[in-house]
């Protein structure tokens, strides 16, 4: 049984926690803290006119984000019909971009800074972790005036591995000096909760952000909120 208890309540959608038995909370990004498929489907769009290939759609973005650039790019190539061969241009253009325009099309979720400033007023230490290349996600969080908040913050080009797997989990609780069953995790996607379960950790997932178009309400995590400030303590 986990040293972790809940009380989930789908009329007012608020979960309550004791603060007690957490130490710390890892934060995903996209789809968690900032709506930011504006700037994935700029950057995207940007890349293929490049490679004079046709544009896709922001539905077909929001089905494939959230496992990492690489994972990404291959889905857009796929999908327009790109060859193989094409991955290591479409990544050079993607990336040139992505840098360009990251944050402009972007914006924070409402209840957001309220959310993380309640966390951090319970003492808990804030790591984000996210699958985006780590120095487009210190920008990112620094335009939208986040980056105080948090104590570390890792890319996916951090560790070995990416979300779902749980490496980058345990990599970031060790970094944070807590165990995985006092770190509470904080996302949008199966992704997360996978990764959570792995590596121990409870986790929440907001309802607004991007599951491969697939409810996220059925993925298995701790509860759901429709805002991060809906988080309640006990």
């Amino acid at each position: 049984m986990r040293e972790f208890s809940v009380a989930y309540s789908v009329a007012v959608n608020t979960i309550h926690f004791n603060h007690d038995r957490l130490d710390a909370a890892i934060v995903d990004l996209d789809g968690t803290m900032v709506d930011t498929l504006g700037d994935f489907h700029a950057a995207l769009n940007g890349m293929l006119a490049d490679l004079w290939l046709p544009a896709v759609s922001r539905e077909l973005v929001e089905r494939s984000v959230g496992k990492g650039s690489e994972h990404l790019i291959r889905c857009v190539l796929a999908d327009v019909g790109g060859p193989a061969s094409a991955y290591e241009p479409a990544w050079a253009a993607y990336q040139a971009h992505y840098d360009r325009i990251n944050g402009d099309h972007s914006d924070v979720y409402a209840g957001v800074p309220e959310g993380l400033a309640a966390l951090a007023a319970h003492g808990l230490k804030l790591a984000c972790l996210t699958n985006k290349p780590g120095a487009f996600a210190r920008d990112l969080l620094a335009m939208k005036g986040l980056a105080n908040r948090f104590s570390l913050v890792f890319g996916g080009d951090a560790f070995e591995r990416k979300k779902p797997d749980p490496l980058p989990l345990l990599k970031t609780c060790e970094a944070l000096g807590t165990s995985p069953q006092r770190t509470l995790v904080i996302g949008d996607s199966s992704n997360d909760a996978q990764a959570a379960r792995a590596a121990g950790c409870p986790v929440v997932l907001v309802t607004y952000g991007y599951n491969h178009g697939e409810p996220v309400t059925a993925v298995d995590a701790d509860g759901f909120v429709d805002r991060l400030d809906a988080l309640r303590w006990a």
